[in-house]
C-alpha cells in the first residue's frame, strides 16, 4: 500500500521488541529487591523505588528498567491485533467487493469468526501450558492447580473470574482471555461499524478507570479485561481503518526526535495516576518510531524475533521457572542470559510443534 504506515516487517519487528521485553519484564520482576511495575494497579511506592534508581543508579538499573516497564510490551501487541484485523477483514473486504461484487468470503459469521480466533490462540496455549505443567510439577514452588481453573484457563475466561492474579498461572497467560475479549467486542461491536463508536468505547472504558481507586481490586479486575486494553487496540483499529489517510513521511532524525520525545513522556506520565493511564498511546508512538530508526540489520533480527513471538510467548515461563533460581541466588545476570539463551532456543523448538498442528480455517 502506497501510503501504509507499517510494512509487514515493521509490523513483525514492533512483535519482536514487544516479546523481548515481556519476555525480560517477566524475569526481572521476580528477582527481589528490583524496583516492581505498574500494571494493573498504581502504587506511589513503586514510583518512588523507581525515582531512587534513577537518582542513584547502580550495576542492577537495567534489571530495574525491565522490570518497571518491560510489561510495556502488551500495548504493542493489542495495538497490531486491532490494527492487523482492520487490514484482514476491512481492507480487504473492500478489495474483494470491487473484484467480484461479493462479500461472502471475508465476511465470517459471528460463530465462525469467535471459533477461528478461539482455536488460534488455543493452538499456542495448549502447547505452552502442557509443557509448563510438565516442568512446574517437577521444579520447586509448585503451583497449586485446580481443576475449575484449568478449564477456566484453556476455555479462556479466567479473567473475569475474582482474584485473577492469584488463579491465572503463569501469570503471563491472562494475555489470552484479554485477547479472546477483545475478539468478542471487535466482531459484536466494531466490525464495519463507524469509528465514532471504537471512540466512544476506548472513552467509556477510560472514564471507569478514572475513578478508580489507584491501589484497588476494582482497578486490578477492570485492568485484567478488555476495559484495560481497549484504548491501544482502539488506537490500531483507528490507524488501521484512515492508515491511507495519514500520509506520514518522516525523515529518519524527526522520528528519532519522536522516540526521545515519547520515551520522556512515558517516563514522566508514569508518576501520575491520570496520566499513566494514557502511557500506553506513547508506548505505541514510540515503538513505531522506534522501528523506523533502527538500522537494517537490527530490523532484520528484530523481525525474526517477531517471527517466532507466539512461541515466545508461550514458551518464556517455562524457561523462567527453570533459571529464576540462579537469580535468586544473586547471580542475576548469569541467571538473565541463560534464561535469554533457553527462551530463545525452547520457542524455537516449541514454534516447530505449534507449526504441526493443523490451523484452523474460516
Amino acid at each position: 500500500m502506497k501510503n501504509e504506515l507499517l510494512t509487514r516487517d515493521e509490523c513483525s519487528a514492533m512483535r519482536g521488541i514487544a516479546i523481548l521485553a515481556i519476555m525480560l519484564h517477566n524475569y526481572c520482576h521476580f528477582i527481589g529487591r528490583i524496583v516492581q511495575e505498574n500494571e494493573y494497579q498504581f502504587f506511589a511506592s513503586n514510583n518512588d523505588k523507581l525515582w531512587q534508581v534513577l537518582s542513584n543508579p547502580d550495576a542492577l538499573l537495567p534489571v530495574h528498567l525491565l522490570s518497571y516497564f518491560g510489561h510495556y510490551g502488551v500495548p504493542v501487541f493489542l495495538f497490531l491485533s486491532g490494527y492487523g484485523l482492520v487490514m484482514k477483514y476491512e481492507k480487504n473486504l473492500k478489495i474483494e467487493k470491487l473484484k467480484s461484487g461479493s462479500l461472502q468470503s471475508f465476511n465470517p459469521s459471528i460463530l465462525q469468526f469467535l471459533r477461528y480466533h478461539y482455536l488460534k490462540l488455543l493452538r499456542m496455549l495448549i502447547v505452552g501450558f502442557t509443557l509448563f505443567l510438565c516442568v512446574d510439577a517437577v521444579t520447586p514452588g509448585r503451583f497449586q492447580f485446580h481443576w475449575d481453573n484449568v478449564v477456566a484457563q484453556l476455555l479462556m475466561y479466567i479473567n473475569i473470574l475474582p482474584q485473577p492474579d492469584k488463579i491465572i498461572w503463569p501469570g503471563i497467560y491472562w494475555f489470552f482471555g484479554l485477547m479472546l475479549e477483545l475478539y468478542i467486542v471487535y466482531r459484536l461491536l466494531l466490525y464495519r461499524r463507524k469509528s465514532r463508536v471504537v471512540v466512544v468505547l476506548m472513552v467509556a472504558c477510560w472514564l471507569l478507570q478514572v475513578f478508580c481507586d489507584p491501589e484497588g481490586e476494582t482497578l486490578n479486575r477492570l485492568r485484567y479485561n478488555f476495559i484495560g486494553g481497549m484504548l491501544p487496540f482502539g488506537v490500531g483499529i483507528l490507524a488501521g481503518r484512515y492508515v491511507e489517510h495519514l500520509h506520514i513521511h518522516l525523515s529518519r532524525w524527526t522520528w528519532g526526535a519522536v522516540l526521545l520525545g515519547a520515551t520522556i513522556l512515558i517516563v514522566m506520565m508514569g508518576f501520575n495516576y491520570q496520566s499513566w493511564l494514557w502511557i500506553p498511546l506513547f508506548i505505541i508512538v514510540g515503538t513505531i518510531a522506534l522501528v523506523k530508526v533502527l538500522p537494517q540489520q537490527l530490523l532484520t533480527l528484530m523481525t525474526w524475533f517477531g517471527s517466532i513471538s507466539a512461541a515466545m510467548f508461550v514458551a518464556h515461563p517455562i524457561a523462567r521457572k527453570l533459571f529464576i533460581t540462579v537469580a535468586w541466588r544473586q547471580d542475576i545476570y548469569d541467571g538473565l542470559m541463560l534464561y535469554v539463551l533457553v527462551t530463545i532456543a525452547l520457542s524455537w523448538a516449541v514454534k516447530k510443534v505449534i507449526d504441526q498442528i493443523p490451523s484452523p480455517k474460516l
